[in-house]
């Protein structure tokens, strides 16, 4: 790590590493989703809403915190980015959700669950990973299993498209879960994007 005169502003790295917490919350959410009847998915989606409004406010205050600071622990726009995209993939989560209920789905299609666990184990990873960036230790391995973990996520989706075209589901139908499939996709891409930014700042860092 390069040596440096000035102090830096700590408070982003437990910022971060409440961001990434809260994306854990939304993972477990979507895990509950899995077996949950339409009640209680109706509950669920209020509570994803709630965490992914609690993701917003992590979001912003990490901008004002950025707005407001002389000194940052590394380069602003990696701060910007790296707060930008944890809060994509709340926003992701929260929409795959809100879609299971608002097109009330009555059975989602073999596969979804795979997705969900590549999400919640991306997700835990992520979380474990934030409050290492203080030292820009033991990041590596992170960055190198979210990226198999995406690959993984690449494999599912075709998987599930190809399922979902194989003439079962009515035209309709197809519509709805193609929309749900790609947006927790988008969320395995966010992932990937928010460990490639952590990979660039470690090596500017370095």
């Amino acid at each position: 790590m390069r040596f440096r005169l000035t102090p830096r502003e700590t408070s982003f790295y437990d910022m971060f590493s409440a961001s990434a917490d809260n994306i854990v919350t939304g993972s477990k959410l979507l895990m509950e989703l899995l077996g949950a009847d339409s009640a209680s998915r109706a509950e669920i989606a209020e509570r994803m809403r709630a965490a992914e409004h609690a993701g917003d406010d992590a979001t912003h205050a990490i901008f004002h915190q950025l707005n407001s600071s002389f000194i940052t622990p590394f380069d602003r726009e990696d701060i910007y980015n790296l707060a930008s995209c944890l809060d994509d993939i709340m926003d992701f989560m929260e929409e795959a959700v809100d879609l299971v209920v608002l097109y009330n789905i009555e059975e989602l299609p073999k596969g979804v669950e795979q997705q969900i666990e590549v999400l919640n184990r991306a997700a835990v990873l992520t979380a474990e990973a934030m409050p290492n960036l203080r030292t820009m230790s033991n990041l590596t391995e992170y960055w190198i299993e979210v990226n198999r973990l995406e690959n993984q996520a690449d494999q599912i989706h075709r998987k599930l498209l190809a399922h979902l075209f194989n003439g079962k589901y009515d035209a309709i139908e197809v519509l709805k879960l193609k929309q749900i499939v790609d947006v927790l996709e988008e969320a395995a891409d966010a992932f990937e994007h928010v460990a490639n930014t952590v990979e660039t700042i470690a090596v500017k860092e370095s």
